[in-house]
């Protein structure tokens, strides 16, 4: 069973064709990357895949089940997503136990009575995520890599078989960054853990556990497979129209530029 299988896919507004015939699939026990200039659809493609974007030709599979034949808002439970957008809509005062509890029922400001169960699942993922101290902090005391990692805790909370991380590292300090880098490398290596998907601009945030790119350029696949064949110095040049350097120390990538803009196709 694939995890997710995309065929085609075009989406177009108006004049403006934003993606076009893009394929991509995903297997079982891969984490990718998704990077790309801004404009270049990774967005887009994420909301079509999650179902807040309505595709104008194509197909997408996800989880075994077809866009257009399944109730797409029951299998969203089911794909965890941490981005911006959620971050902005958590109440100020809710503790970061109920922040994750939310995760279970897919619900911003949780109402009603929170069951020991929850509450038992909800620590069990806090030491998972390594916050178990932050239990009780309200959301507006929490730091934002804090806050980056209780979104992922909630992501989980519905043992979700993918899970979608939207530029989580936006807003980051260095130091935050690459603590938090290093905790989805050690979440990616974890027993029973999802199928990661990072959505980035920066090279520098791959970790060693992401096995594959899908590389968008103008709403197009530019590359796509295996890191260690889709990423390079040459697609990564073509993808952000630069001639780019890309180097590799220590397991993790780094670029320099090394000529002016120009159109590489």
């Amino acid at each position: 069973m694939s995890i997710l299988n995309v065929t085609d896919l075009c989406v177009r507004r108006g004049d403006t064709l934003i993606l076009n015939k893009v394929s991509w699939r995903v297997q079982p026990g891969e984490h990718w990357v998704i990077l790309g200039a801004n404009g270049s659809g990774k967005t887009s493609l994420l909301s079509a895949i999650t179902g807040y974007l309505t595709p104008t030709d194509g197909e997408i599979e996800l989880l075994s089940e077809q866009f257009g034949a399944t109730d797409w808002r029951e299998l969203r439970k089911r794909v965890g997503l941490v981005s911006s957008s959620i971050r902005q809509l958590i109440p100020n005062e809710e503790p970061a136990l109920e922040t994750i509890i939310t995760g279970k029922y897919a619900m911003i400001d949780l109402w009603g009575n929170i069951t020991a169960t929850d509450r038992k699942e909800g620590r069990k993922l806090l030491k998972q995520i390594e916050c178990e101290s932050l239990a009780d902090r309200p959301w507006e005391y929490l730091s934002q890599g804090e806050r980056q990692r209780i979104l992922i805790g909630r992501a989980l909370m519905a043992k979700p078989a993918l899970l979608i991380l939207d530029e989580p590292c936006a807003g980051l300090d260095p130091v935050a960054r690459e603590h938090f880098l290093q905790f989805l490398q050690r979440l990616g290596r974890s027993e029973n853990a999802p199928t990661l998907v990072l959505v980035t601009h920066h090279v520098e945030e791959i970790m060693p556990v992401f096995t594959h790119v899908l590389l968008l350029r103008g709403g197009r696949v530019f590359a796509a497979g295996k890191r260690r064949e889709a990423l390079t110095s040459k697609s990564i040049s073509g993808a952000f129209k630069s001639t780019i350097r890309l180097e590799k120390k220590s397991g993790r990538y780094h670029l320099k530029l090394t000529g002016k803009s120009r159109s590489v196709v």
